[in-house]
């Protein structure tokens, strides 16, 4: 059974069975998520849900909650930690599975290592796993998956139960477990989009609670169902009209999902990216202001359509990352759609007046490719008649076009002075010592905290 196979092989991967290159990627993307989780202080749906696990968790434990410096049980810390770094909208994404998994896997890693006591590789090796087993189950999922349920919120819940399930040493049986009482919460749909509602951070909260909760049952003999993904009333029955089991156990130990990981350099839903990229292109190769555009057209995938689609006027910040009008208008403004410019003018009468000017089509070769790549194609006219075409075949990000290691510290860095969650020298201080993760005997704090200090 595909479930019992990805769960062996959730159970058994050694840090020292994972190329070195894939390593390395591990520790790109957990800086890059570090940036992200801090960003998150401050934003109100976030912070509901942190008053919330202060509410209800115990009100010290060995597990940080970075946007407030306390800590407290694996479970709180995990849960607050994931709505955190999910707000700015900058966290990592696979496209294949178009899963966002550092949001999910990189909470329930810390909290637990940190419960545990856990080392630095063990960290890592976990990790992988995460990544490995959520980005598989996002891709059998498939397209109509996607088309009703936010696929973080889904998948992650098992992404979550592995990472977990690996830092506990359960084996594949108890893995499998685990993996049955996952799937059984996975939830997270699209319909919050309409309204601007708060359910996104939702989504990661519970999926990064709820599988590292799975883990722990499974650790105490509590059982799941065997077949809970490709059983007749599993995931891929009720979730999805196109499930393909095989993309579970695609190259498993061969085949690193991990390192096909793209990061975001936009602050907006990676819908946008590919034609935020192309606009740019075509403005600087011709050289145009935002006032030679007439009309912006972007050739998109169906993903696109479905989840932009709904977002015709946003009424928040975080909504406005999903509108693609608003996303192209600020690139066109500004060169890019930071955490600034959503901030500053998301719903100034300039960017209204562009976002208008923008639409969506479906385009054949753009939804073929989709979602292994993620193409980028756009028809600008000008004021002055003229008709000019863009295209990128790997947005900024991509494996193919990626970040560098100084490109992702100084976005981190950038991020976590957005929210002043931490002081510029505690920020690199953190950051230095997550590059050095492998060589961490024991994980502690990565912050001081709330009290001033470290704790022994």
């Amino acid at each position: 059974m595909s479930t019992a196979q990805l769960a062996a092989f959730a159970a058994n991967l050694k840090f020292e069975d994972i190329p070195d290159t894939v390593v390395c990627k591990a520790e790109d993307l957990l800086v890059d998520w570090f940036g992200s989780a801090l960003a998150g202080k401050g934003a109100r749906a976030v912070e509901s849900i942190a008053h919330f696990g202060a509410a209800m968790g115990p009100v010290k434990g060995a597990c940080e909650v970075l946007i407030h410096r306390t800590s407290t049980s694996p479970y709180m810390a995990a849960m607050v930690n994931a709505a955190a770094s999910h707000v700015a909208e900058q966290d990592d994404v696979h496209n294949g599975s178009v899963f966002h998994p550092a949001t999910i896997v990189f909470p329930v890693a810390l909290a637990v290592a940190q419960a545990l006591g856990a080392s630095g590789k063990s960290l890592l090796a976990a990790s992988v796993v995460g990544y490995e087993v959520g980005i598989r189950v996002g891709e059998f999922l498939g397209r109509s998956h996607y088309k009703v349920f936010h696929t973080t919120g889904t998948a992650g819940t098992l992404a979550a139960a592995a990472t977990v399930g690996h830092l506990l040493g359960l084996n594949a049986e108890k893995m499998q477990h685990a993996f049955g009482s996952a799937g059984t919460q996975s939830s997270g749909l699209w319909e919050f989009l309409r309204t601007a509602a708060d359910s996104k951070q939702l989504h990661t909260a519970h999926s990064a609670a709820a599988g590292l909760m799975a883990a722990y049952l499974a650790r105490d003999g509590f059982t799941g169902a065997a077949a809970i993904l490709e059983g007749p009333q599993g995931m891929g029955a009720g979730m999805s009209t196109d499930a393909d089991p095989s993309r579970l156990v695609d190259g498993l130990g061969t085949r690193w999902a991990t390192a096909e990981t793209s990061f975001k350099y936009h602050a907006s839903c990676r819908h946008t990216h590919p034609a935020a990229d192309a606009l740019l292109q075509v403005m600087q190769a011709h050289q145009l202001e935002v006032s030679d555009l007439a009309q912006v057209v972007t050739h998109v995938h169906q993903g696109a359509i479905d989840v932009l689609g709904p977002v015709v006027n946003p009424a928040t910040v975080h909504q406005s990352k999903f509108s693609m009008g608003t996303v192209l208008a600020l690139v066109a403004q500004h060169g890019h759609a930071g955490l600034a410019e959503f901030d500053a003018h998301f719903s100034s009468a300039a960017t209204q007046a562009l976002r208008d000017k923008v639409s969506m089509v479906l385009d054949a070769e753009v939804d073929a490719a989709y979602p292994r790549r993620w193409i980028g194609k756009v028809t600008v006219h000008t004021l002055d008649g003229r008709v000019l075409t863009g295209r990128v075949d790997e947005p900024k990000g991509d494996p193919g076009n990626t970040l560098s290691r100084d490109e992702i510290t100084a976005k981190a860095l950038r991020l976590i002075a957005y929210s002043g969650a931490a002081t510029v020298a505690e920020a690199q201080t953190a950051i230095d010592g997550l590059w050095a993760m492998a060589s961490v005997p024991k994980l502690g704090r990565l912050l001081p905290s709330a009290q001033g200090g470290w704790p022994p």
